[in-house]
């Protein structure tokens, strides 16, 4: 295929400058990345290389320079993913950033923040029961409980269940010593932390005291049919097939079910199979229901979380 070369006109010098990085570092990953040869004055860019590549360069720049606009500074971390989402052609950023879930309890626009977390938004939209697998950082149960929220605020649901299996303090809960809250809340913080931000200390503590959101470990849900509700269970990795069964068969009427968990980080008994790790081979025909995977490049933590997931997944190879 000949060469091409080709020109867009950035909208502005501060645009330029966002786009372009210190000492140009962004201009010299999109070049890597397509194997193109870029020449950039003032907020005039010239692309030259293989046609099909410089295309979708310029296409990179042009919504590059629309993000830039619209959303201010552009982090290193975004060039990265712009990149890779171009390469792959299924998303772009623009469609990705412009789904607003929620606005947060300060204000803030929740939305998705990668290719995964976008596809895992529109399952939990779609099915009536999805399951968000993936490592640490990945924004899985953040984002089922951002849903979850969402659907309460506008009348889809009546309540928000959240549940974890309490490993750590053991399934028996009725036979620890001492006040059953004080045993548990440990291991269901995380829930907690995450309406917290969502809808801030102040209105959770009303929703908890009016029982409209409950948080309570797995062994509580035995026995009950939960209708009319947002249900989460979170760190399904370490239920076993029977309470992965027992839970799943709790979905009353007007219900939606999301089960988050990573299968590297099982903490149950060595003798005992991770019932999620079992659910997919099981459900995996059935309609309605959704397996999304999430991985180490959805990762939205502090940069080294994605180099430490993707460090120890090489050992584990």
């Amino acid at each position: 295929m000949d060469n091409l070369i080709k020109e867009v006109e950035l909208s502005s010098n501060h645009s330029a400058k966002n786009i372009f990085g210190n000492y140009d570092e962004n201009l010299k990953l999109i070049e890597k990345g397509f194997e193109v040869d870029i020449i950039a004055r003032g907020n005039l860019v010239k692309v030259k290389g293989k046609e099909d590549e410089v295309l979708r360069v310029i296409d990179l720049f042009e919504e590059l320079d629309y993000l830039s606009n619209k959303k201010g500074d552009l982090s290193k971390k975004e060039i990265e993913y712009a990149i890779d989402l171009t390469k792959e052609g299924k998303f772009s950023l623009n469609d990705i950033y412009s789904d607003v879930i929620q606005v947060s309890n300060s204000g803030k626009k929740i939305t998705p923040k990668t290719i995964g977390q976008k596809i895992y938004v529109d399952a939990l939209r779609k099915d009536d029961i999805v399951f968000g697998i993936g490592p640490a950082g990945t924004g899985k149960t953040y984002l089922a409980v951002v849903m979850a929220v969402n659907d309460l605020m506008n009348n889809r649901v009546k309540r928000i269940i959240l549940t974890r299996p309490a490993i750590e303090a053991g399934e028996n809960l009725g036979f620890l010593p001492g006040d059953l809250q004080e045993k548990v809340d440990p291991y269901l913080r995380p829930l907690y932390d995450s309406l917290y931000d969502i809808l801030g200390s102040e209105k959770v503590e009303q929703l908890l005291e009016k029982n409209i959101i409950e948080i309570a470990p797995l062994a509580y849900m035995r026995g009950r049919t939960l209708k009319n509700c947002a249900v989460i269970l979170d760190e399904a990795q370490n239920t076993t097939k029977e309470q992965m069964k027992m839970f799943l068969t709790r979905l009353g009427p007007n219900s939606k079910a999301v089960i988050t968990g990573d299968i590297t980080q099982v903490d149950l008994p060595s003798r005992k199979k991770s019932g999620l790790a079992q659910t997919e081979e099981i459900l995996k025909n059935i309609e309605g229901i959704s397996f999304i995977y999430l991985t180490n490049r959805d990762v939205v933590r502090h940069r080294l979380v994605r180099a430490i997931i993707k460090a120890y997944e090489g050992a584990n190879s």
